[in-house]
């Protein structure tokens, strides 16, 4: 099983839609190196929900339950699906994970910009604890 992070803003889809909805089609990203990632993703794998802009930080864990297809929208572009998991105990922010340095090296830190992300199995480890977890 693979693990990702993956990148919203809570103002336009957070976890509270996330489990409203009881999944999602994770579409719209238009991003060459983000569409890699998504084309990676199995189902079972797991990711971060992290909301961008205004929280900053590690909300919950989703599962991808179908791998990628052509996005309709875009077909050109792909769309994987999702479904909550669990909420963290506690969110775990930018400023933490910055603040960590066995984090130094993960990709929410060095390409910053990037909405898709992998997340190595001790980082994943790392933020689950630090979560309270």
């Amino acid at each position: 099983m693979a693990h990702w992070l993956m990148k919203s803003e809570p103002e336009s889809y957070g976890w509270a839609d996330l489990v409203r909805d009881g999944g999602t089609e994770w579409d719209g990203v238009r991003n060459n190196a983000a569409r890699l990632h998504l084309k990676a993703m199995k189902p079972g794998d797991e990711a971060f929900l992290y909301h961008s802009m205004s929280d900053k930080a590690v909300v919950g864990i989703m599962r991808v339950t179908r791998g990628a297809e052509p996005d309709p929208k875009a077909p050109d572009w792909v769309r994987v699906r999702v479904e909550p998991v669990e909420p963290l105990p506690r969110p775990v922010t930018l400023a933490e994970i910055k603040a960590e340095p066995k984090l130094g090296q993960m990709e929410l830190i060095r390409q910053s910009r990037l909405s898709v992300a992998p997340v190595r199995d001790e980082e994943w480890a790392l933020i689950v604890e630090m979560a309270g977890r």
